[in-house]
């Protein structure tokens, strides 16, 4: 080989192993995050503000439109009306093309709620703000006092069924063992120390195990790293290519893991959005108590 070629050769083969490299430290599906610099710069999306409507009015990032994330929670838990959810999301001037970016000051519990109903509805592009309010607060950017009223769109909501697991889908999953059942409430709760208001106390039979809150740097409120969320899902015993349903009490932790394990590249993921506020007080359902993790 000639050294100028062998030179070439050898430049691209170290080329690739660099991108090969770099592909193994981003997520797999990176773009369902935005980080706050990029946020700065960007003109073309609609920023929804989950959080109390109180702290909105004190200041918000510029431009941001307040969600009411109590309202979507108990408006979906009462039933899925596919008229009324695309007025409420017109509202706030989401449309089918809409680029739409969520943030709260909650580890992105809230936030994730408002992205997972989103993209029940059919809404394509809906992305978490990493870090959420205090990234944009410890970046020291803007922030804007003006409360900001959307001008309504059209907007056509078309339920997406495989990502809302039902009761059903879950008891057939318990004989058939083609679903992946993830529980991302705390482990009291997934051992059957905390009952809290339910009727029964524990765990959906075969359940893994693994804390939403363990997928956030409780410093920074970002999501961990590639790697850190790969290794905790492995140790969790959970399959990213399989297809998986998440619960937690009543949808809002489930919807966090929903987001990371598809952040992490999993395509099929639902959320049974009833969770353990349904099963436990079900006549039909199993109920055993989790085992508490060793070597904590």
């Amino acid at each position: 080989m000639k050294p100028l070629l062998a030179t070439f050769v050898l430049a691209a083969a170290l080329l690739d192993t660099a991108i090969l490299s770099a592909g193994e430290k981003s997520y797999p599906r990176a773009e369902l995050l935005v980080e706050p610099a990029a946020l700065k710069e960007a003109k073309h999306f609609v920023i929804l503000d989950a959080r109390a409507r109180k702290k909105y009015g004190q200041g918000h990032i510029p431009g941001a439109f307040w969600v009411d994330h109590e309202a979507w929670a108990k408006a979906f838990d009462h039933g899925q009306n596919a008229d009324d959810w695309s007025k409420r999301i017109g509202e706030l001037g989401i449309e089918a093309k809409s680029k739409v970016v969520v943030y709260d000051d909650n580890f992105s519990k809230d936030a994730a709620r408002i992205w997972w109903i989103l993209r029940y509805w059919g809404l394509e592009d809906v992305r978490l703000l990493n870090g959420g309010w205090k990234g944009w607060q410890d970046a020291k950017y803007p922030v804007d006092q003006t409360e900001h009223t959307p001008a309504a769109v059209k907007f056509t909501a078309k339920p997406g069924g495989p990502r809302l697991a039902t009761k059903d889908q879950l008891l057939r999953s318990l004989a058939d063992g083609k679903l992946q059942i993830v529980d991302a409430r705390s482990e009291k709760e997934f051992c059957g120390d905390e009952k809290m208001s339910n009727k029964r106390a524990g765990a959906i039979p075969g359940a893994r195990h693994l804390e939403w809150i363990d997928l956030i740097d409780k410093e920074t409120q970002c999501f961990k790293s590639p790697d850190d969320l790969r290794r905790l899902f492995k140790d969790a015993g959970i399959v990213l290519d399989q297809p998986t349903a998440t619960y937690c009490q009543s949808g809002g932790r489930a919807s966090v893991m929903a987001f990371g394990l598809e952040l992490m590249g999993s395509r099929d993921v639902s959320n049974y959005y009833p969770s353990w506020a349904e099963w436990s007080g079900a006549s039909d359902t199993p109920v055993e108590p989790g085992k508490a993790k060793k070597n904590k």
